[in-house]
């Protein structure tokens, strides 16, 4: 560990936090650097598993006085890896997992560490719900700073368009509440900035009436695509907000009845859909995929908090993703992006997506960092697989996914669906003023950038 050459400086942080620190030696410290990303096999040479926000304050002070490279871990699913650090220190907050639900004020005060999961379990039984992600183990943290696209966000905006305020310890140890009334210019950062202005220990976040939810899958064989593709392009032109999904490239999945037995562990194109409403109403407006004739179809009506885990990735898998946001999708594009349906790993736990946006998306604010959110679609190869020996062709995959249709891109993307591709990427996702504004941000509270293990933000 740079700067740390003996263990009385460890023995003191423990004995200080209510929480535990794990050192390589400690029972349970593999299980706890372990990642979402199996790919990534970093070994943290401290683990402060947080308790609540002034054991945060010590870690964050710990790392900072001994030059200890700092992450820190929500869910931990960052396809980088970048909630884990090779022999620095990382804030681990999943103990600080707490959800307290207003339903008065439809508002719910979030934990550091909750994921998903915890959000909506809590939620659901006062009938409602805010932008959550597609994968219930998500961090909701993570999510919500770097802008939070999900499932019903043409509903309900996206998770930063819910953000109330925001507990925040900084790098210099304090802990300061964001909000439109404190600390303004942070509140503003963080919605969609990412993790680069210091360790959010809770958040609130708003919430909004649902008391129905229905998800639908549709398969075909995947010969179908560009066909299945345009009917959903079509459908979505003049679908209610309450409709949200994409087109998904997959491997027919085992063990689902609807799924035809010439579809299962093959290539399928399927259509997923969400919507705040019936099943009835769900048949309705996806009418004209029934009349696509898929080879199998699943709706049904589900808690949200159960839909919400529907369709999860399971641990384990490598992983390596990527995103092109689209301005429009003409035929060309529809072409392009089903082409390259063809080079995605079969059988594994990939998908070749391309989800609609808008809505409430697009008509969200036009001044925080995200301008992403003015594209109508996004392309987002999600590679998923077991074997190391196919990390070069699920990379090159996405690579090529995302080259094919670039020529409709935007030039923005959602940082929170790829992986380290350099700074011009990063400048991409906030946009060039947007960046400028966010390095000022950056200046203020944390000059000497101690939170970097993100998509990063140099300091102005």
């Amino acid at each position: 560990m740079t700067g740390l050459d003996d263990d009385v400086a460890v023995g003191g942080l423990r004995s200080l936090l209510t929480g535990d620190v794990l050192t390589p030696d400690s029972p349970g410290y593999d299980d706890a650097r372990t990642v979402f990303n199996a790919m990534i096999d970093l070994r943290p040479g401290l683990i402060a598993q947080c308790a609540n926000r002034s054991d945060v304050a010590l870690a964050v002070a710990f790392a900072r006085e001994h030059g200890l490279e700092l992450a820190v871990r929500g869910g931990g699913h960052s396809v980088a890896g970048l909630a884990s650090t090779d022999g620095g220190l990382v804030v681990d907050l999943r103990r600080m997992n707490s959800v307290s639900v207003d339903p008065v004020a439809r508002t719910a005060t979030v934990g550091g560490g909750a994921t998903m999961a915890d959000l909506d379990r809590a939620c659901t039984p006062h009938g409602l719900a805010t932008t959550g992600g597609r994968v219930s183990t998500t961090g909701v943290g993570g999510f919500v700073l770097g802008g939070g696209s999900g499932w019903l966000d043409r509903l309900f905006g996206l998770a930063c368009d819910n953000l109330v305020e925001a507990e925040v310890v900084t790098a210099d140890g304090e802990t300061v509440r964001a909000a439109e009334d404190s600390h303004p210019d942070l509140f503003w950062a963080l919605h969609g900035g990412g993790g680069n202005f210091g360790v959010v220990t809770s958040l609130t976040l708003r919430l909004h009436p649902l008391t129905e939810s229905a998800l639908g899958l549709l398969l075909w064989a995947p010969e179908h695509g560009p066909k299945v593709v345009r009917a959903f392009r079509d459908l979505m032109a003049d679908a209610p907000d309450t409709l949200g999904g994409g087109v998904i490239y997959l491997t027919g999945p085992e063990g689902e009845e609807f799924v035809p037995a010439e579809l299962v562990g093959r290539l399928a194109v399927a259509v997923g859909l969400v919507h705040a409403g019936t099943e009835r109403s769900l048949r309705e407006l996806a009418a004209p995929l029934f009349d696509a004739a898929p080879a199998g179809a699943m709706v049904a009506e589900l808690p949200y908090d159960q839909l919400q885990s529907a369709l999860d990735d399971p641990p384990g898998h490598r992983n390596y993703w990527s995103a092109e946001h689209l301005a429009t999708l003409p035929d060309e594009a529809v072409d392009a992006f089903c082409a390259q349906a063809t080079g995605m790993i079969v059988p594994s736990a990939s998908q070749h997506v391309l989800f609609c946006m808008g809505g409430a998306v697009a008509g969200g604010p036009g001044d925080y960092p995200v301008p992403w959110r003015r594209a109508d679609w996004v392309v987002h190869p999600f590679g998923l697989w077991t074997d190391p020996a196919d990390d070069a062709r699920g990379r090159q995959w996405a690579h090529d996914v995302c080259a094919a249709v670039r020529p409709w891109s935007t030039g923005a993307v959602y940082l929170n669906f790829i992986g380290d591709e350099g700074r011009g990427r990063v400048v991409s996702g906030f946009g060039t003023e947007g960046y400028a504004r966010l390095a000022a941000v950056k200046a203020r509270y944390d000059p000497a950038n101690l939170f970097r293990r993100n998509h990063n933000v140099a300091p102005a």
